[in-house]
Order: structure tokens, then C-alpha cells, then sequence
């Protein structure tokens, strides 16, 4: 087992594809204990036999139509409208209007890269430094997984017999109070530093101004309270929710707005397959890894382990903690949850933990893992977005990772955070 993990973390240092690590480590282990290479095909088919992981490819759809067809801009334009004018809020509203690209597109690289692309220039027009616009576009972008609906929380609801729409409806709380936090962070920092002046407007110049970006992004806004009302109210389940987004972004995008073009349908449709392809193989072959572990027992030692540090459920919350921000530095999101949510989750429920609290902890922690180097996806989109390089992107970064890790501590132990609307 051990050389299965020493081979899967030479291979991702080595830049090897996540898939590709995770389908090539196991196969000693494989051989090792007498099991024909025909388990790899079938465990990978079992697990990617889901109904609710066809949610994931539809999310990675909307996205991408969404981010085609007009909404992230009107979006960006109704953030604009609301905070744009003080000093820092220009910074303020690109964090805003993340916060509202989240709530429909259920992917943290899809809303750095819709909002990132249009805010890091505008942002350095304005006179914010390159480094600082970028690192707020990157720190923000992680709550594309955390506010609802996310594909990492449907792949741990999956994985752990979670409900999606509770994970979903956890997520809330913490996600604003994420975003408010960063906005409050930057603006603070706008501020002191003297840059990101705003422009003085009158209270009636700014209702009108706020008038006109709501009534354009009216109907971008109405998508999320379709789609989660709908898997709320018990309408549809998560994946019936995912098609409807994708029916909803296209006949906006195409029919009223009118910025997507037929010609524009098979790029949009190849690249959320080739998106979508890439996190099913990571799905099936960390499934094979999960096979693996369990064939060696890998989960009850590690419960032996944790267990024998203590057997008290705030301290093993803090060692997971630990344990996921180191993960995070150095493995994708989507494979730290299919490896160590059926490891995990079994021990915290066995302390009394609530699953629904553990889950939003094990995607929070790996979110933040997004916006760390070496391997933050968040990070090498705005480093190639705004052409800068990682590191002068991290003295800026520092500080909002330290008000990220502040709310991790929060949604850790302030239990009301997660469960207020459930």
C-alpha cells in the first residue's frame, strides 16, 4: 500500500494527469494480491454508473453557455451597479458578482476564468495592482464549490450517501459569509493603501444606476432560485436540476439576449465534453485507488490512527483540518474526495459528527486548496489570465488566504453556520 501512495506522488510531481497517477499507482497493488487487471474497467464502470453524477457534465454545461452567452457580463454589471462606486469597490464587486456566478454554475474554474477575464483588466485600468486584482479573482473563485449547487458536493453526497440538496442548503451561510469577508478584506485594503477610488454618485444617481443593472440581469439572477427552489421544494432531484439550468442558460443566452450563435453550439458542446471527460476519468480512476486502499484496509488504519490521537471530536476535526490544507497543496480537488471521503467520513460519523457539517468542512478545506500553490487550479488561471507570475501573486494572496483559514475555524466550530436552513 505504501508504495502504491509513494508511486501515485511521484507521478504528480512528475505532471503526470491526475487520472492517469491514480489508474497507474495501483496496479502493483493489483498484481500483488492476485486480481486481474479486468477490476480496473469495472470498478471504474461501477462508479461512474450514477444517476447523480450526471449532474456533473450538465453543471459544466450551464457554465460554459452561461459564460458564452451574456450572463457572467450582466452579472458583473449588477456588482458594478451595487458597491462599484466606494473606494475598493470595484475589487468589492468582482467578488460579488463571483458570488453570484456560484449560485449557477457549480464550478470554481468556471467562475474565476468567466469573471476573471473581464474584471483582472478592468481592475488594473482603475489603477489596482496586477498582483491584487489577481489574487482576489483566484481567492473568490473557490466559492464556486462552496455555494450551491456544486459538482464537489454532489461527488461527496454521492460518494458518502449524503443529501445533496442539505449539502446544498449548508452551503449558504458560509458561502456569503465568505464572500463578504473578502469584500470587506479588500475594500479595507483599498483603503489604506490608496488605491481603487471610487467615483461619488448621489443616492438617486445610484437607485437608478442599481434600477437599470437589475432589470438587464433580472433573468440571470431568477436561474438560481429555478434551480435550487426547484431541488429544495422537491420538484427535481440535483440531476434533473443540472438539465433544466442547461435548458434555462441556452434559451436565455440564445433566444433573449441573443449573444450565442448556432455556429457557437459545438465549440460550447465540445468543451464541457473534453471538461466533463476529464473529471469522469478522475472519478472512475480514483475509484480503482479507493479499491486499492480498501483491498489494504488503508481506511480502518487510519481510523486506528486518528482515533488513538483522540477520540475527541473537536480535536479530530482539527487534524482534518490540518490533515485536507496539506492534501490540498498538492492534490485536485475532485481526486483528495474520492480518496479520503470514505475514509473520513465513516470516523466522523462514528464521533457524532454531523455528515452534513463534515461534508461542507472536507469542501471548504479543499476549495482553499484551490487557491494554494503548487497545484491551486484557481492560481494558474488568473497567472495566465492576467500574465503574472505566481510568485508576485502570493503577497497579496497571503491575506486573503489568512481571512479564508479564519472562516474554515468559523464553519469548523460554529455549528449554527452550516445548519440554519436545514
Amino acid at each position: 500500500m505504501i508504495l502504491t501512495i509513494v508511486l501515485m506522488l511521484i507521478l504528480f510531481c512528475m505532471s503526470i494527469p491526475v487520472a492517469i497517477s491514480l489508474g497507474i499507482a495501483p496496479l502493483h497493488a493489483l498484481i500483488d494480491k492476485g486480481i486481474p487487471l479486468i477490476a480496473i474497467p469495472q470498478t471504474m464502470f461501477e462508479a461512474m454508473d450514477s444517476f447523480a453524477l450526471m449532474a456533473v457534465p450538465f453543471f459544466v454545461l450551464a457554465g460554459r453557455i452561461m459564460q458564452t452567452g451574456g450572463i457572467a457580463r450582466r452579472l458583473i454589471d449588477l456588482g458594478l451597479a451595487i458597491i462599484g462606486w466606494v473606494r475598493g469597490g470595484l475589487a468589492g464587486a468582482a467578488v460579488l458578482t463571483t458570488m453570484f456566478f456560484s449560485t449557477i454554475s457549480g464550478s470554481s474554474s468556471a467562475t474565476t476564468a468567466a469573471i476573471g477575464s473581464v474584471m483582472i483588466p478592468e481592475m488594473e485600468r482603475k489603477g489596482y495592482p496586477r498582483p491584487l486584482a489577481s489574487a482576489v479573482i483566484a481567492a473568490s473563485g473557490e466559492l464556486g464549490v462552496i455555494l450551491p449547487p456544486s459538482v464537489p458536493m454532489i461527488i461527496y453526497a454521492m460518494l458518502t450517501n449524503t443529501s445533496v440538496s442539505q449539502l446544498f442548503m449548508a452551503g449558504i451561510i458560509p458561502g456569503f459569509m465568505i464572500g463578504i469577508s473578502l469584500i470587506l478584506t479588500v475594500m479595507f485594503m483599498a483603503r489604506r493603501q490608496g488605491f481603487g477610488a471610487g467615483n461619488k454618485v448621489t443616492v438617486r444617481e445610484w437607485a437608478f444606476g442599481l434600477g437599470v443593472a437589475f432589470h438587464k440581469a433580472f433573468l440571470s439572477l431568477l436561474m438560481p432560485v429555478i434551480i435550487l427552489g426547484g431541488i429544495y421544494g422537491g420538484v427535481f432531484t440535483a440531476t434533473e436540476a443540472a438539465v433544466v439550468a442547461v435548458a434555462y442558460a441556452f434559451i436565455i443566452s440564445k433566444f433573449v439576449y441573443r449573444e450565442i450563435k448556432w455556429s457557437d453550439v459545438p465549440a460550447i458542446l465540445w468543451s464541457s465534453g473534453i471538461t466533463s471527460a476529464i473529471v469522469l476519468l478522475i472519478v472512475g480512476f480514483a475509484a480503482v485507488f479507493a479499491y486499492v486502499l480498501s483491498l489494504y484496509q488503508a481506511p480502518q488504519m487510519v481510523a486506528g490512527l486518528l482515533l488513538g490521537v483522540s477520540e475527541n471530536p473537536l480535536v479530530f476535526l482539527a487534524l482534518v483540518n490540518v490533515a485536507l490544507l496539506v492534501v490540498g497543496l498538492f492534490m485536485e480537488t475532485f481526486a483528495s474526495i474520492l480518496i479520503l471521503a470514505p475514509v473520513l467520513a465513516p470516523i466522523a460519523v462514528s464521533l457524532g459528527i454531523d455528515p452534513t457539517h463534515f461534508g461542507l468542512i472536507i469542501i471548504v478545506n479543499l476549495a482553499i486548496g484551490m487557491v494554494t500553490p503548487p497545484v491551486g487550479v484557481n492560481l494558474f488561471l488568473v497567472c495566465g489570465i492576467a500574465n503574472v507570475s505566481m510568485e508576485r501573486l502570493m503577497k497579496p494572496l497571503s491575506v486573503f488566504l489568512g481571512v479564508l483559514m479564519l472562516n474554515l475555524i468559523l464553519i469548523t466550530y460554529v455549528p449554527v453556520l452550516f445548519n440554519y436552513f436545514r
